[in-house]
């Protein structure tokens, strides 16, 4: 049996109104060193995030390696945290849905956000399904899923910005 419930906070909101003293970059442990290529890493917020997304066009592809890589560059950082990069991806594509809805036009284009191997993102809003539907109407082509592995955009190197 699955729980629905309504929060009471927009996406928008949680878009808008990031956590208190971010972005930062933090210094981790050293074991830290091996695992993010440093030590230094940075905790962005969700409009750095969304940002960085907007800038993708039609036709081109980021993976999040992409996305955490210019945000750590940005920032003079090692590498940018994962946990929080995803989580903001969420938040971006769902935002966007919710702008959508409320009759806006240009929204954020989160299905052009892959990972780093070409899969889709079964987390964004319509999961894997509606992701493949909008790159497949951008002229991508999709892989299909293999097992439990989600899809994979076809050739999705040479179409990364």
């Amino acid at each position: 049996m699955s729980c629905k419930f309504k929060s009471r906070t927009s996406w928008r909101q949680k878009l808008e109104n990031h956590p208190e003293g971010l972005p930062k970059v933090v210094n981790g442990p050293a074991k830290w060193e091996k695992r993010f290529g440093g030590r230094r890493i940075l905790v962005p917020t969700p409009l750095l995030v969304d940002g960085l997304i907007r800038k993708v066009r039609k036709g081109k592809l980021v993976t999040v390696g992409q996305i955490r890589q210019q945000l750590a560059k940005d920032f003079k950082a090692d590498s940018t945290c994962p946990l929080t990069t995803g989580i903001f991806i969420r938040i971006s594509a769902e935002t966007a849905e919710e702008d959508l809805l409320a009759g806006k036009k240009r929204i954020t284009p989160y299905w052009r956000v892959i990972k780093t191997d070409g899969s889709l993102n079964p987390k964004l809003p319509g999961g894997a399904k509606a992701q493949a539907a909008h790159l497949r109407a951008e002229g991508h082509k999709i892989a299909a899923a293999k097992g439990k592995k989600p899809p994979k955009v076809k050739d999705f190197e040479k179409a990364l910005v």
